[in-house]
């Protein structure tokens, strides 16, 4: 059965795991499944979509423009978001008015105050792209006390109002679907992959590899200290590090560290699997996560990871010791110490590369977009 979505999001020109993710689901739905795509966006309206969308996927503009608000002084900021949040409401509401679709989908940027009010008809679903405890990065470590604390609190006590209200809430991982103890309506659907390149990894270069944008949520810090202790007991051993942002920190970390002839910083590229094959070890550094997907595009060619068991994504991707290993959050030393271990010991390397790539079949967008399609399906079935 052919459904009309429209999903809402701020912009598609980023480089970012929101953007990718959508384009691939979006791209799917209409490609295979023959569904009516729509993305309403608010940003970038000059700007083409970063990563390749179906032809087949409408997109609609209605050009608000949050991105500038950042501009101005504070006390500017809020009468002009709040002015433009009433223009968002204004648009998105008339929009869904008209085409009357059969779900709208939230990625729980701005609209997420009043896209569940919104009477056209619509099932609404909120999809969240982060975890409940880093959501709009408030309070990364958990603090409960202070001015950021208290916010931290207020916000995420308007947005599980919010959340009641929507039919369905979608979160990434079994470990995060915990952590919303208020709600009722939680669902996990892990995020999807594009496909299962067709060549892998044989695991013998001797090249570690890891992506990411440079900025602090993805601990390449400490992944950069942790080299210097690999590049000690390896130095034949190199790491590249692909992502976008700002390089200088890194780059000083890296000559303090010694490790310049080893230890190299790229800037992100679209052919990533690409450089996941010509490597054999997958570093994940991350101090949290939504979910993770660069851990199963790496898997899927065929190479282990050795993952920060961070909050929230990779105990729900990777089975320790099997298809690769988990380490402790944030410990330079024993992400050290595993990643030597895959070092040293190639045949152990190469069997959980082999096992890897099988448990990354089953973040295929083909088995992912099943899993949607039965939630589209149970909600529009009367009854249900």
């Amino acid at each position: 059965m052919s459904y009309k979505l429209l999903i809402c999001l701020p912009s598609l020109h980023l480089v970012g795991g929101m953007e990718k993710v959508l384009t691939i689901k979006a791209s799917y739905f209409a490609e295979v499944y023959g569904y009516d795509v729509t993305i309403v966006l608010t940003d970038g309206k000059d700007e083409s979509p970063y990563f390749p969308l179906s032809d087949k996927v409408k997109i609609l503009h209605l050009d608000i423009d949050f991105e500038k608000i950042r501009l101005y002084p504070i006390y500017i900021k809020i009468p002009i978001y709040l002015y433009k949040q009433y223009i968002y409401k204004r648009r998105l509401t008339k929009v869904l008015m008209s085409t009357r679709p059969d779900i709208t989908i939230s990625m729980l940027r701005r609209e997420v105050n009043f896209f569940a009010d919104i009477n056209d008809g619509s099932k609404k679903i909120g999809e969240l792209q982060f975890n409940k405890l880093n959501y709009r990065d408030f309070n990364t470590k958990g603090e409960a006390s202070g001015i950021k604390g208290f916010f931290a609190k207020y916000w995420m006590k308007q947005l599980v109002t919010n959340l009641k209200k929507v039919d369905k809430f979608v979160v990434l991982s079994e470990e995060d679907k915990k952590n919303w103890t208020e709600l009722d309506n939680v669902v996990v659907i892990h995020n999807p992959i594009e496909s299962i390149p067709e060549e892998s990894s044989n695991c013998t270069s001797k090249k570690v590899i890891a992506a990411g944008r440079l900025v602090s949520q993805k601990g390449f810090d400490m992944l950069i200290d942790s080299w210097k202790i690999v590049n000690d007991r390896h130095p034949d051993w190199t790491l590249s590090i692909y992502g976008n942002g700002s390089k200088e920190y890194f780059i000083n970390q890296i000559e303090l560290n010694g490790i310049k002839s080893s230890c190299f910083l790229y800037d992100a590229v679209l052919n990533i699997n690409e450089k996941f094959i010509e490597s054999s070890i997958f570093a994940f550094s991350s101090r949290f996560e939504g979910f993770g997907m660069v851990i199963t595009e790496a898997m899927s060619c065929g190479i282990p990871p050795v993952a920060f068991a961070c909050p929230c994504g990779p105990k729900d991707i990777i089975t320790d010791g099997v298809d690769g290993i988990l380490v402790t959050p944030e410990s330079v030393d024993e992400l050290a110490d595993k990643i030597c271990f895959l070092i040293e010991n190639e045949d152990i390397r190469r069997e959980m590369g082999r096992r890897a790539r099988i448990r990354a079949e089953q973040f295929k967008i083909e088995v992912i977009a099943k899993e949607w399609n039965t939630l589209f399906k149970n909600l529009l079935t009367p009854d249900n």
